[in-house]
């Protein structure tokens, strides 16, 4: 019985494995083909972000063991608590605070999966929103496993339509336009020139004005570290939105959504500086 069991288990997670290549192998050629890398530094990064899940899954293992570090137990005092954007769209601002710290996880899992990887083979910002969108890829594909697998081994086949459809088209890409999003402040940070810096730091905020005013930061590097905080801060914000309408059940905010980052994501792509080959850090 247990035998059986155990067949059973593997055929589903195969199933699972199967299913969740489908959307990874679509949107990783769509994308591969717009600017090919080589297929070594591919796979290296697509493992990469595969196993930048596991602090994810650590985080959720851990909440039996720890159930106040579980951000759903510990913002249920906030629920009672609402923020209106309209007399339609009141959100508990529990579920902001959740999300938003969901969000910054997952970004910063992945965005270290793409700043292991050697910097050598970054030859422009384009490159970079390549890897980090590959690195999404990644960990979209675990994830999908993850859903796919508990949807087939709870409610069957028969229940996994509507959620291979909308993962395959929009959470995978949502992955997709967060990560490349931020690849392209992480390329900004190493490969902009000095004309480019000197055009972003004049609409830097004033408290980077005033670390480097009054600290005496190095400019290169607080430049460097200013690129790469922003550009975590936009991909868990936009991360979280992504949650909240989900959550909320804001089904016509999706589409236009992720329709607006599929446009920018393309025109970062495309943006005559991210195409700009330096041929080293500096």
């Amino acid at each position: 019985m247990e035998h059986l069991i155990g067949t059973t288990k593997m055929a589903i997670i195969i199933a699972a494995s199967l299913l969740s290549f489908v959307p990874i192998f679509l949107w990783g050629y769509h994308f591969y083909k717009k600017h090919p890398e080589k297929q070594a530094y591919i796979v290296m990064t697509f493992v990469a972000g595969a196993l930048s899940v596991m602090p994810l899954l650590i985080y959720k293992f851990l909440w039996s063991y720890f159930p106040w570090i579980n951000a759903f137990i510990w913002t249920r005092n906030l629920h009672a608590d609402i923020l209106g954007f309209s007399t339609f769209s009141l959100v508990p601002i529990s579920i902001i605070v959740t999300f938003m710290f969901v969000g910054i996880i997952e970004e910063t899992s992945k965005m270290i999966s793409v700043r292991l990887m050697d910097v050598k083979i970054f030859k422009s910002i384009d490159d970079v929103i390549e890897f980090a969108i590959i690195a999404a890829l990644g960990f979209a594909f675990i994830e999908n496993i993850i859903y796919f697998y508990n949807i087939i081994n709870v409610r069957g086949f028969e229940q996994l339509l509507f959620p291979f459809v909308f993962r395959s088209l929009f959470s995978t890409f949502a992955h997709v336009m967060f990560s490349g999003i931020f690849g392209y402040f992480y390329g900004v940070a190493h490969f902009a020139d000095q004309e480019l810096r000197d055009e972003m730091q004049q609409k830097r905020h004033p408290v980077i004005k005033f670390f480097h005013k009054y600290f005496h930061f190095k400019k290169s590097v607080l430049f460097k570290d200013e690129k790469i905080l922003e550009g975590l801060v936009v991909a868990s914000c936009l991360h979280a939105f992504f949650n909240i309408f989900l959550e909320m059940e804001w089904s016509f905010l999706i589409i236009p959504f992720l329709f607006g980052g599929y446009v920018m994501l393309n025109h970062l792509l495309h943006k005559k500086e991210c195409l700009k080959e330096y041929g080293r850090l500096v």
